[in-house]
Order: C-alpha cells, then sequence, then structure tokens
C-alpha cells in the first residue's frame, strides 16, 4: 500500500457540547498534520460557526447536525464528505483528544508497511491515570493487554478505540462504515471486529502518541484509576455489548471474555459510581433493551 502523507488524509472530528479551549487545541495540532479537517456537531449549543470565524480563517469545514445523532451517524458523514473529495486516509477524533505533532505520520507509516491493514491507532494517555492503557487482543478465552515493549513497536490488536483511529478509504468501502444504531459505544469495537472477518487486521502504532480523556473522573480503586461515564453512557456501554452478543458472526471466545468484563463492570458501577441507584437502573435497562434488539437513540425522557 502506498500512501502519501498529508495530502490524502482528511480529519473526521465529533463534537457534542465540546469545551471550546480544548477543541482549539485539537484544531491547532491537526492543522499541519493532514490536508482537510471536517467537524460533525452533533448540536452543541455553543456558537461553533462564531468559534471558526474568530479564528481568523475558516480553519475547518463545519457541518452541523442540529442534533444529537450519535458518534456513528456523524463518522458516517464524515466519511462521506470525504469520499466526495477524494479523501486516501480517514483520521478518526474525539472533542477531548489532542494528537502528538507527529502522531499521523507515524501512524500513516505504519500502516503502509503492514499487509491487509484495517486501521492504525496511536498509544494514548489520560493524564489522569498513571500509565498508558495497553491495546487489546483476545486470542483463545483470556484477554491478553498488549503493552508497548519498545517504543516502534506495531501491535496487531482486535480494535482500536475511535479516536486517533486511521483507516484507509479503500477499506472503508469493503468493510462499510459505522453501525448507526448503536449511536456510541462498541462503535469502534464493532466495526474492528467486522473488518477482523474480512481478513484485515487492526495495529496499535506505539510510536504514535496521543493525548485522550477517557470518560469523567475516574475512580481511584486499590491503588489504580477505573474509567467512569455517565449513567446514559453506561446504558449504551451495556446494551451495546448485549447487542453484539447476540451477533452470529462474532467468535465465541470473544463474547465470552467480553461478558465476564461485562458482569465485572456491572458490579463494580453498582456498588462505587454514584448515584449507585442511578447507574444500576441504566445497567439493568441497557442490558433489557439489548436482550429485546432495541438500539438506537434512547428516548430523551429516560434518565
Amino acid at each position: 500500500m502506498t500512501i502519501s502523507y498529508k495530502s490524502g488524509v482528511t480529519a473526521v472530528v465529533v463534537s457534542y457540547q465540546p469545551v471550546l479551549e480544548v477543541l482549539t487545541q485539537l484544531v491547532d495540532a491537526l492543522i499541519p498534520q493532514v490536508a482537510a479537517i471536517v467537524l460533525m456537531d452533533n448540536g452543541s449549543q455553543a456558537d461553533l460557526a462564531a468559534w471558526n470565524r474568530e479564528r481568523g480563517s475558516l480553519a475547518i469545514e463545519l457541518l452541523q447536525l442540529g442534533e444529537n445523532k450519535g458518534i456513528a451517524t456523524a463518522q458516517n458523514m464524515g466519511i462521506q464528505w470525504a469520499r466526495d473529495r477524494g479523501a486516501e486516509l480517514l483520521l478518526f477524533m474525539d472533542q477531548d483528544s489532542i494528537p502528538a505533532p507527529d502522531m499521523v505520520a507515524k501512524l500513516v507509516s505504519a500502516i503502509s508497511k503492514q499487509p491487509s491493514p484495517a486501521a492504525a491507532g496511536p498509544r494514548y494517555l489520560d493524564e489522569r491515570q498513571d500509565n498508558p492503557p495497553p491495546f487489546i487482543r483476545i486470542p483463545m478465552l483470556t484477554l491478553e493487554r498488549c503493552a508497548c515493549v519498545t517504543d516502534d513497536a506495531i501491535v496487531p490488536v482486535d480494535y482500536l478505540i475511535s479516536s486517533g483511529c486511521l483507516i484507509p478509504m479503500s477499506v472503508l468501502d469493503k468493510v462499510g462504515g459505522m453501525r448507526d444504531d448503536l449511536f456510541i459505544d462498541y462503535v469502534d469495537i464493532e466495526w474492528g471486529m467486522r473488518a477482523r472477518r474480512q481478513g484485515l487486521q487492526s495495529y496499535g502504532v506505539c510510536a504514535a502518541h496521543m493525548q485522550h480523556s477517557l470518560g469523567d473522573q475516574p475512580i481511584k480503586f486499590l491503588g489504580k484509576y477505573i474509567p467512569l461515564h455517565s449513567p446514559r453512557r453506561h446504558y449504551y456501554h451495556f446494551r451495546n455489548a448485549v447487542l453484539l452478543y447476540r451477533e452470529p458472526w462474532l467468535p465465541l471466545n470473544w463474547k465470552l471474555v467480553d461478558g465476564w468484563r461485562l458482569i465485572l463492570k456491572y458490579v463494580f458501577y453498582s456498588l462505587f459510581a454514584k448515584p449507585r441507584m442511578t447507574h444500576w437502573r441504566m445497567m439493568t435497562l441497557g442490558i433489557w433493551h439489548g436482550l429485546l434488539g432495541k438500539s438506537g437513540k434512547l428516548d430523551g425522557r429516560v434518565s
């Protein structure tokens, strides 16, 4: 695979109620690294059009969706925008991630050298935690945490987090886009596993670095920091996990290992995430809706 750096890379940034200072840092870090940036905004209250104008030039293409349509739909619309303009590579970014100055170059270099690549993603650091989270794969009936043994290691993985993920447009044409009905959570996991099913491999690139905030303020437990999300996000997390377990094509060993992790999360958040009853109720509702096959956006009246 031969891909030119910068000229063929379009960044698709998805935002929802962003902190404008952080969003500015993200855009400033991306501009030197990519050919184009499209910001897909999911109905934020901030005047992002004015924010973009105040930067002195229209540094990004801003597409305002008017309401929160979820990360999957926003990404799919960004994919189509980039496809219409001939982009060779798409870089997906969350609003709260800051790439290192050479992150895109490192990802492009890595993915260009791999056979049958699906995607490449950076090693990210959440400054609220002690260590960078490892890359993940499930070879048999155990979850293998793949730390970066060397700075230049490239690690085959089952999936990558969405933010910082670099995907060739040709791969998106083959595998398809993101699954809209999941709305948020497990969107990146489902896509990565779907790409694996088609014989493509995702890679974690240890030399590519990114700052990324995972969830809300983490819970410190037994010396470790456990990521915490809102009760509504926990609804999507548990519902979408169960929806994926219902898929006949997903490997059984993957379902068993991830399902065990889901049970541990259910117990932990029920006991330690405040307000406990709200988290418990939303996780339970998510499991129930997943068993029923219910997908899409959660009714706004449920909280």
